[in-house]
């Protein structure tokens, strides 16, 4: 059972958390060493200081975690943040890490046939049907969304739609499976996530910790 006096930050798992772990070791937050060991099956660790624990979950689990109160704090990426669009996740410091972009993408054999600028209706494949569907809808196209969890850019060889809408840092992936970037729909970065309520409740903490942090990044300013 959870110690109600205990503070909880959620991490996820992959790129996000290896580049989280120096900023949280910065505000002096250190996990214990197990939280290193890849073949341990524990997702709950403790750290140096007494009342903080630390989970490390998938990506959009951190954001379900925050929402309903689990846990207090989060380190997690802004695209995560826009597709939930909670209120009850308030979002105030820029951490200056995981940086890539989302993007519309397709191949070239369809883009050699369609001009984008005259797309009504499009399927599409993604993890974020709800940013991809305020995306088209500024553009007055109706989009179909196909939700997939991973290997985008698979789908158009498979026939399952002619785009996708995904993550990209250097681009190698899509090159690698043909395709091609159409356009930019939003830059991403990683980003400290606090559970409204617990900002409430339990300021005097969550503010100690959210200074911390604004001091972390203007020292690297």
């Amino acid at each position: 059972m959870k110690n109600s006096q205990e503070m909880y930050i959620a991490l996820p798992k992959g790129r996000v958390m290896r580049e989280a772990i120096p900023i949280l070791e910065e505000v002096g937050i250190i996990p214990e060493k197990s939280f290193f060991d890849n073949n341990t099956r524990v997702l709950q660790f403790s750290t140096n200081k007494k009342n903080i624990k630390i989970i490390k979950v998938r990506s959009f689990d951190v954001a379900t975690f925050l929402i309903y109160g689990a846990v207090q704090i989060a380190i997690i990426g802004s695209d995560v943040l826009d597709e939930f669009n909670h209120t009850e996740i308030y979002s105030p410091i820029d951490l200056d890490v995981g940086h890539c972009r989302m993007v519309v993408a397709s191949s070239n054999e369809i883009l050699r046939r369609e001009n984008p600028l005259e797309w009504s209706y499009v399927r599409v494949a993604t993890k974020y049907p709800n940013i991809t569907k305020k995306h088209f809808e500024k553009r007055g196209v109706h989009a179909e969304c196909i939700k997939l969890n991973g290997a985008m850019e698979i789908a158009p060889k498979m026939s399952l739609c002619r785009r996708i809408v995904d993550l990209v840092d250097t681009g190698k992936t899509l090159e690698a499976n043909g395709l091609i970037e159409v356009e930019e729909i939003t830059k991403v970065s990683t980003r400290l996530a606090i559970n409204r309520t617990a900002y409430k409740t339990r300021f005097d903490e969550i503010i100690e910790l959210i200074n911390k942090f604004e001091s972390m990044n203007s020292e690297k300013q």
